[in-house]
């Protein structure tokens, strides 16, 4: 056989091999050639099948085992796999055994066994890593003394990482980065600071370096301003700026940005478009995910699976379940799991709590297995849908058919189950049975249940069990005035507050948040007019009046926390955020148009009934989600049925 393939031949076969089935067919090739025993095509089977191919490190290896006289160049690209791979202590292995075996170890050698360490964040190899190099001389070498700075930085030590810094006699722009990297992991943010005003040459990672510090630690300003000064910005320093905007809740600048992004050179890459989509996600702006839509099937990304996964869940969230629906439909292969829990979780959101369980039943038929994730979205699902029955099945299926231990999110699901379908005692009872250490989280779901189902004796019980373990929460504070308010207990209701302040405890604002014309209004209540409000004001004035007359709206005031005179209430409640934020919408977008209204606290029942009389006598839909549901108004109806 060695006769009709040629050495050339085999390395140029390896070269454009693209799979381990090429490369398998390869092998045969050569072994029957004999070509096994010839280093080049030996050492260049072993890089390729290593480094290119995904998933074929230890195949890589067990060739490497077959190999009559290994050389150095094919036991580094063994442990550069192991490096990149999900098991980076098998290239620390492969580094001892080369070692053992006395395999002449060279820069690349230890560069790849410190980079393993690094990855796994163990110190104590690459302590050891770092005495084999001292003793071998490549201590000081640029590119091991570079990748055993970003080691120690990975594993928290600064100090050492300092120390291998100035001792290296050469340092480029890539051992800069590593020092100024390793400083941000350690948290060290003004020695990180320092390193970037000393730095003698600053390319692209640098800069963008300093931009992820930034953004991390929450000062969006000061990354803009270092974003103003950067020379030649990359896909990463829009992405990190857009990322950024998103995190703080600056959704308007993320927009922006990715607006300047798209009118200069770049193309967005995968990360930005899924940060941008998630903007819309949160803030509800369903035109700006409609427009993202179209410029995704035009510029490539209809492929792309993380794209999708992104889409889906801001058309749900944007309140158009319709399209999220389309989105996912069209997917090919179906095959990620999180395509399928975003869209069961953005049924459960609209409440199609049955949809959803249906489309988990077919996820399970397609092959899919389930995670943890899966079975808080359809939890969640039977939750809101009122589906007890359905809900501990569930509950116990995830366990015994999956394998999967509950965490406290799927705890939470089960107690918000019960506490919405009113069956508190059962929800108490499930808590006390827990086991968890610190049940915090659970305890506050039933609290809430306790003030929607108006229990004000089992509240009492459950804020005392919170006040134990967590004493400062507002939440709780909060909750528990309501109800008291509610039931007309004003003293209790004063003495709480007094409680409140005395924690230095203050109430969350609420807020409520509209796309007009592609742009993002926020209202809140009781805040500071602008231009905008003002004529949200003025609209709303009319639309009370004519819903009144109309209707026969009467103002639900049992939720108003003070006890002050009954037209006090009415005006207290007539100015939720929401109702402006309707009331602009109305003002200021075209007739027909859905009015889709983001809000951050819990829809109050005046503003449900305001929300029904106005699209049936206004002939509007309105779309609002709360922190917890979709409420779809239209006719005078929900989609909620009254159980939110």
């Amino acid at each position: 056989m060695s006769y009709y393939y040629s050495e050339k031949l085999c390395i140029s076969l390896l070269q454009s091999c693209k799979n381990l089935t090429q490369f398998q067919q390869i092998q045969s090739i050569i072994c029957t050639s004999g070509f096994q025993i010839n280093p080049l095509i030996s050492g260049k089977f072993i890089l390729n099948c290593a480094v290119s191919i995904p998933n074929s490190i230890n195949y890589a290896y067990k060739f490497l085992l077959y190999v009559p006289n290994p050389d150095s160049f094919m036991y580094n690209a063994i442990i550069r796999g192991f490096s990149q791979s999900h098991t980076p202590q098998n290239a620390i292995f492969t580094f001892i055994e080369m070692c053992r075996k006395s395999i002449s170890t060279d820069s690349f050698s230890f560069a790849f066994a410190s980079k393993s360490a690094a990855n796994l964040r163990c110190l104590e190899a690459g302590i050891q890593i770092h005495c084999k190099a001292v003793i071998f001389g490549f201590n000081t070498h640029l590119f091991v003394g570079t990748t055993l700075v970003s080691m120690y930085g990975e594993c928290g030590r600064i100090d050492c990482a300092r120390k291998v810094f100035d001792e290296m006699p050469e340092r480029n722009v890539v051992a800069w980065n590593a020092l100024l990297t390793a400083c941000f992991r350690c948290g060290d943010l003004r020695f990180g600071e320092e390193v970037f005003n000393r730095m003698p040459v600053l390319d692209s990672t640098s800069w963008n370096v300093m931009l992820v510090k930034y953004v991390k630690a929450g000062e969006v300003r000061f990354a803009k301003e270092l974003f103003a000064r950067i020379p030649v910005k990359d896909d990463v320093s829009w992405s990190t700026m857009i990322h950024g905007f998103v995190q703080s809740g600056d959704f308007g600048e993320a927009f922006q940005f990715f607006r300047e992004l798209r009118n200069s050179c770049f193309i967005p890459n995968e990360v930005c478009l899924t940060s941008v989509l998630s903007a819309c996600a949160q803030s509800g702006a369903f035109e700006n995910t409609r427009i993202l839509h179209g410029f995704l099937e035009k510029a490539g990304f209809g492929p792309v699976v993380s794209v999708n996964n992104a889409l889906i869940d801001a058309y749900a969230k944007c309140g158009n379940i319709g399209m999220a629906k389309s989105v996912f439909h069209r997917l090919p292969g179906k095959t990620c799991i999180v395509s399928w829990t975003s869209m069961i979780t953005g049924l459960a959101m609209h409440g199609y709590g049955e949809e959803a369980i249906k489309l988990f039943s077919d996820m399970e038929t397609c092959g899919v297995l389930p995670d943890a994730a899966t079975f808080v979205s359809v939890l969640f699902s039977c939750s809101h849908a009122g589906l007890v029955e359905r809900g501990r099945e569930f509950f116990d299926k995830m366990r015994n058919a999956y394998g999967i231990e509950p965490s406290i999110e799927h705890y939470g699901c089960m107690v918000d189950l019960y506490g919405r379908a009113g069956l508190l005692q059962k929800a108490y009872d499930f808590i006390s049975r827990l086991p968890l250490e610190n049940c915090a989280t659970v305890w506050r779901i039933l609290l809430g249940a306790c003030s929607i189902h108006g229990n004000i004796e089992m509240a009492e019980e459950v804020k005392l069990k919170l006040s134990e373990l967590e004493p400062r929460c507002f939440e709780d504070h909060i909750v528990l005035s309501n109800l008291y308010a509610t039931k007309g207990k004003w003293k209790d209701a004063a003495a709480m507050r007094r409680s409140m302040n005395s924690l230095g405890i203050k109430k969350t604002p609420g807020w409520s948040m509209i796309e007009v014309r592609k742009l993002m209004y926020t209202f809140i209540a009781g805040g500071e007019q602008d231009k905008n409000s003002e004529q949200a004001y003025q609209k709303l004035k009319e639309i009370m009046l004519r819903i009144k007359v109309e209707g026969g709206y009467v103002p639900q005031i049992d939720n108003v926390l003070y006890d002050v005179a009954d037209e006090e209430k009415a005006y207290a409640v007539s100015r939720h955020s929401e109702k402006l934020a309707v009331a602009f919408g109305m003002l200021t977008m075209p007739e027909g148009s859905v009015i889709r209204v983001v809000k951050n606290l819990r829809i109050c029942r005046d503003c449900h009934t305001v929300m029904k009389l106005v699209s049936k006598i206004y002939s509007v839909e309105i779309v609002i989600r709360d922190r917890s549901r979709f409420h779809s108004f239209k006719g005078g109806l929900c989609t909620c049925k009254e159980y939110w």
